[in-house]
């Protein structure tokens, strides 16, 4: 259980951020919302008000370093600590690399890897005067396989999985985790729409042959966020249905 733990989740007014927010939050966690999308916060920290009495949301651009000091402020203000940090806010901007738009790779890292850089050299410092943290970065499995017209988005996650395991190398002393979950394809709105034979296309590097859900995901992260993952840290868990086994 994660009774009492105070978790932000970036980029968690939809998607797995979301579901990830709600699957802590029913395990006992205090969740923090935020995202870019403030229309959409309030709404949805009602909603876990129901599971988690204490939720609040921070709206917040992940790109602005100023911002995610006030975020942590706010958080160590309302609650006085911060416990799980989940870095999951992210974007694409495909393309192939011979016509890659530099200002589109330099967004995808902006948000992709420097905002992480950003907010966990922020949490982490009053993780260690507490002794205590648990660091979820989100990965994909595209950051360990590459893929065609992602240059970018595999650049920023193959960072990320680097980027993780230094400074679990760096923390681990202090009592503070730091692993990645690689999803791998993973039924949303985007991949519902697609025509039938690309989504059997995606479907044939799948042994288990069918997409993941949110919830898998989500399970994953709050699995390394509690105390049964305490001597794990450093580690990239992929869940993706074996479409890579590295």
């Amino acid at each position: 259980m994660l009774n009492d733990r105070v978790a932000i989740v970036t980029g968690s007014t939809r998607g797995i951020g979301l579901i990830a927010a709600k699957e802590l939050a029913k395990r006992g966690a205090t969740p923090v919302i935020t995202s870019i999308e403030g229309d959409l916060i309030p709404g949805i920290v009602e909603e876990l008000k129901e599971i988690a009495p204490n939720t609040v949301g921070f709206e917040a651009d992940v790109t602005k370093r100023d911002q995610l000091q006030e975020l942590v402020k706010f958080t160590m203000d309302t609650f006085g600590r911060i416990d799980i940090l989940v870095n999951n806010a992210g974007i694409t901007k495909d393309g192939l690399f011979m016509r890659m738009k530099p200002a589109d790779w330099e967004l995808v890292m902006q948000i992709n890897l420097t905002s992480i850089f950003n907010l966990t050299q922020l949490v982490i410092r009053p993780m260690m005067k507490a002794r205590y943290g648990r660091i979820v970065n989100i990965a994909s499995v595209v950051g360990l396989t590459g893929n065609a017209g992602q240059a970018n988005y595999t650049a920023s996650k193959a960072g990320l999985i680097g980027f993780s395991k230094t400074v679990a190398r760096e923390v681990a002393s202090r009592g503070i985790t730091v692993n990645c979950v690689a999803p791998g394809f993973i039924q949303t709105a985007m991949t519902d729409k697609l025509k039938p034979e690309a989504r059997d296309a995606i479907l044939s590097q799948i042994p288990m042959g069918s997409m993941g859900q949110s919830q898998d995901v989500a399970n994953a992260i709050a699995f390394l966020a509690s105390d049964d993952a305490a001597y794990i840290t450093g580690e990239t868990l992929s869940v993706n249905g074996g479409m890579y086994m590295g």
